[in-house]
């Protein structure tokens, strides 16, 4: 069977069994629409947490970020796997024993404030809105390579695939689709890098292939790598840091607290019946998250490696001089794959010194020594220009993997790009319907009618994702880095001084908020333009691109954490303390029940 049909069956099983099973599992009623009426297993709730967890950025987008950055891409790894633990740890218990639905509804009833829940639904949307641009982008790269078609058709079939599973299922049936999405989405991710990793160096275990000798050579991959890339002009692969050990370090952090801020995911700990079902699913999600994660940077390197191969076959299979004429690939006898990619627009060539060869490297490149190889060699400039969140979806194909294991892939990332999404616009319409229009605006909202309202709300937000998606500030994996900058710098402080600071009042957590919110959005608008809109970027009035301390647009969350902190702090000691019943309330939430009073008896 043709490549094309195989995608096309593969793909359209899928989409059925998600469909099938969001109308199986309709939302009957506001609980089973919010929470899945609370009943959900905690494997089940594990994997729907892996599912929601694994977006477009992890599955599409991270490793072709780690292909590009090497070991400077590894802060994703540990920024998002980090703050998994942390939110598992030190959040998710808690809130789950505050019995609230969502984020701003927490926020309102530990701050005693309606003004606090509105601020937090302001500081959820925004955050939750870019995340999803990263979700829609991935869905467009998936769709304009599988189908065939445009990613601008691509982005315009996901928004209509998630509409119909999330609007009608709620959150019953997202959880349920997203048990099914977790399955399709990891094989699709795992048994690739088991073909290419037995194909590159003899090992069935992708973590191990990754330190292990390339078949039929005595030199190990990574250290091949670092070879080729430096002879080409790159970074050394192995020890790349991104933007400096600083920079690094407040990335990280920026995503560890955002991931323990993002709303989407914290929601899913309301669907467990217990608190130790939520302590259970939270483990379980971990296992379920690390088989992808400690996959991903094999999958970087192998499909580094394949791609070079491609374009130099003597200099990474032997050691051919890079820089000889007949060491580069005749662009006329590039392979099926490129031809399918270029037609996306997210692969391109372009013949600078008319050799008709295809020549990949750093002319950016500050070495005066490579340079002088690379002008002595004729070469004008880098010709080939490969988009980071390609990387995962070609990798099968420049592996020249079977045709089952490529629609497979193709599967798995429109599997994890609609998840997400799907668990975003979840989030998005419990905060307009629940926390705004119930909790502030119409408290006597028939049940009926705020159903009704989430539905409209999850539409609405749909069609604008669906617009920012079309004209995304960045790769997915850079725009959803964005989204855990503002949960990190508005939500993640509030949450946890509601939880660990029973003296916080509703004033601090208000101005912390809002002050993180500003200091953060002033930052990224400043690089990527006021709202993502191209054209109205104001770098010169922060000094240029990165003058704080070299910190750059998507690391800067952290800093505005640390703002939040700060202001939330120095407003509440000039404010009263919040009333006893809020402080009672915080007390038995963090003590475990059957302890007894603590004394100073021994």
């Amino acid at each position: 069977m043709e490549l094309q049909t195989t995608i096309y069956l593969v793909v359209g099983a899928s989409f059925a069994l998600y469909i099938g099973i969001a109308l199986w599992a309709r939302a009957g009623t506001t609980s089973d629409f919010y929470a899945a009426g609370g009943q959900v297993g905690p494997v089940m709730n594990g994997m729907a947490i892996g599912a929601d967890w694994m977006s477009a950025a992890s599955f599409i987008s991270m490793a072709g970020l780690i292909s590009n950055m090497g070991y400077g891409g590894g802060l994703f790894l540990m920024g998002w796997t980090g703050g998994y633990v942390l939110l598992a740890m030190l959040l998710a218990p808690y809130l789950r024993k505050f019995g609230k639905f969502t984020v701003p509804q927490f926020i309102g009833d530990r701050f005693y404030s309606k003004a606090a829940s509105t601020v937090a639904v302001i500081c959820l949307l925004v955050a939750s809105l870019t995340y999803i641009i990263g979700q829609m982008t991935g869905v467009g790269v998936a769709f304009s390579r599988f189908l065939g078609v445009t990613s601008e058709t691509g982005i315009y079939a996901g928004m209509g695939i998630v509409f119909l599973y999330a609007v009608f299922g709620g959150m019953k049936g997202i959880t349920y689709t997203q048990v099914a999405q977790y399955c399709v989405l990891i094989s699709a991710y795992i048994i690739p890098a088991i073909f290419i990793s037995i194909q590159l160096t003899g090992n069935p275990v992708p973590q191990l292939g990754l330190g292990s000798n390339i078949v039929g050579q005595d030199v190990s991959l990574l250290h091949k790598l670092d070879m080729v890339v430096t002879d080409l002009g790159f970074a050394n692969y192995t020890t790349s840091d991104a933007g400096g050990m600083l920079n690094m370090f407040v990335y990280t952090m920026s995503l560890m607290i955002g991931t323990a801020g993002l709303p989407h995911v914290i929601m899913r700990f309301f669907t467990v019946p217990t608190v130790a079902a939520a302590r259970s699913s939270a483990g379980w999600a971990l296992i379920f998250i690390g088989l992808l994660y400690t996959t991903a940077p094999a999958v970087a390197a192998m499909a580094k490696t394949n791609l070079l191969r491609t374009i130099t076959p003597g200099v990474v299979m032997g050691n051919a001089d890079p820089y000889a004429a007949d060491s580069q690939l005749v662009y006329e006898e590039r392979p099926d794959w490129m031809k399918r990619w270029e037609k996306t627009g997210l692969l391109k060539w372009e013949d600078k010194n008319g050799d008709g060869r295809i020549q990949y490297y750093n002319d950016k490149s500050k070495s005066d020594a490579f340079k002088a190889k690379a002008e002595g060699a004729g070469w004008k400039g880098n010709e080939l220009t490969v988009n980071a969140d390609i990387i995962v979806l070609a990798n099968p194909e420049i592996a020249l993997l079977p045709n089952w294991v490529i629609a497979l892939v193709a599967a798995g990332g429109l599997a994890a790009a609609l998840s997400t999404a799907a668990g975003l616009l979840m989030a998005i319409s419990a905060a307009i319907s629940h926390d705004l229009i119930k909790n502030v605006f119409v408290p006597d909202i028939s049940e009926k009618n705020e159903l009704l309202a989430g539905k409209i709300s999850m539409a609405v937000a749909i069609v604008i994702a669906g617009y920012l998606g079309l004209n995304p500030p960045g790769f997915a994996a850079g725009t959803v880095a964005l989204a855990f900058g503002i949960a990190a710098s508005s939500l993640f402080p509030a949450i946890m001084m509601g939880i660990f600071s029973k003296k916080m009042n509703k004033e601090g957590a208000i101005c912390g908020m809002l002050a993180g919110l500003f200091v953060t959005l002033f930052y990224v608008f400043a690089a990527k333009g006021l709202f993502f809109i191209k054209g109205t970027e104001y770098l010169d009035l922060i000094g240029g691109p990165n003058s704080f301390f070299g910190i750059t647009p998507e690391a800067f969350g952290a800093i505005g954490a640390c703002v939040n902190f700060g202001v939330a702090f120095i407003v509440d000691k000039m404010t009263p303390e919040p009333p006893e019943h809020i402080q009672a309330m915080v007390e038995s939430v963090r003590i475990p029940r059957g302890s007894g009073a603590v004394t100073g008896a021994h």
